[in-house]
């Protein structure tokens, strides 16, 4: 496969807007429900989804393309999966900081180079599998937060409720970021990798807006009037979070599941930065030293591709 070189100045760009919107949404989660503050992502990103296809046609011109049932299929697949992935990352923060419940779902990397490899037939090297177990190992280093290694606190600090959901919310964005692949392989050929994905972000959004919005609605009607009523504080975070999808769906487009996701990892680096000069946040020499190694092994990753 020929990698055009806008891939990886898109994948950095996805993996700054979404540090800093994950920082954002951090604050945000304090005064809302963890589906009211997942929410405000799709309800305020749409617009600007719009607003960023209809720059698209203005400046490329050309119609937009006709998707056949199967691109629907995917793109509820997808959000559906983003969803989970991103209630779950939001409940993690309640459990640690910021900054490790990040880390947890940093496992997104692994999760979908495996799942790549599955469904998409992207093979694995032996280079990239033990780059899967140096990022196991970054997240046990976590897990234990610099506490001895003794095998009643391995296995305590395996299944506790952060770990738990950050490696939850890394397999939802995972198969998320399969689908969206599908999705977007689905449109017609001649389509402009750009506009696929805005298209696909589009369509996502709207969908994940209509079924997190009912469920809200249903059963959380007050916080579904405070997504509304709060929209100075969270409409920022549905551009930055449009802005940073974007960028890893025209990413996604251009380069394979596994490379995207390897190299997006530097959002680490931005969400240390965030969480201490930004959140005011203090991290243990571990914790540190645990992100480093889960980044190291997905770097491994993708050396390996």
């Amino acid at each position: 496969m020929i990698l055009s070189p806008l891939w990886l100045p898109a994948t950095l760009l996805a993996a700054l807007f979404q540090a800093w919107r994950t920082a954002l949404q951090q604050r945000l989660r304090g005064h809302m429900s963890v589906n009211a503050a997942g929410l405000v992502r799709y309800l305020y990103g749409a617009p600007t989804a719009l607003l960023l296809l209809g720059i698209n046609m203005a400046v490329l011109g050309g119609p937009l393309p006709r998707p056949e049932g199967r691109f629907w299929l995917w793109v509820l697949c997808g959000g559906l999966a983003q969803i989970a992935g991103t209630n779950l990352l939001i409940m993690a923060f309640g459990h640690r900081n910021f900054v490790v419940g990040t880390a947890y779902a940093k496992t997104d990397a692994v999760q979908g180079a495996v799942l790549g490899a599955v469904v998409l037939r992207e093979a694995l090297s032996p280079l990239a599998w033990i780059g899967v177990a140096t990022s196991v190992a970054g997240t046990l280093v976590l897990s234990l937060a610099g506490k001895a290694p003794r095998a009643a606190e391995l296995l305590r600090a395996t299944v506790q409720p952060a770990a738990l959901c950050g490696l939850g919310a890394g397999l939802g964005f995972a198969f998320s970021g399969v689908f969206i692949k599908l999705a977007a392989a689905s449109l017609p050929p001649e389509t402009e990798a750009l506009r696929r994905a805005l298209c696909v972000l589009l369509a996502m959004n709207v969908l994940q807006t209509l079924i997190q919005g009912g469920w809200m609605l249903w059963r959380e009607p007050d916080q579904l009037r405070g997504a509304f009523t709060g929209w100075r504080n969270a409409a920022p975070i549905g551009a930055l979070s449009a802005l940073g999808s974007a960028c890893w769906f025209l990413g996604f487009v251009l380069a394979p599941l596994g490379l995207v996701r390897s190299v997006g990892q530097v959002e680490i680096l931005f969400t240390l930065m965030l969480g201490h000069f930004y959140l005011r946040e203090r991290f243990t020499r571990a914790e540190v030293l645990g992100a480093v190694t889960v980044v190291l092994g997905v770097l491994l990753v993708l050396a390996g591709a």
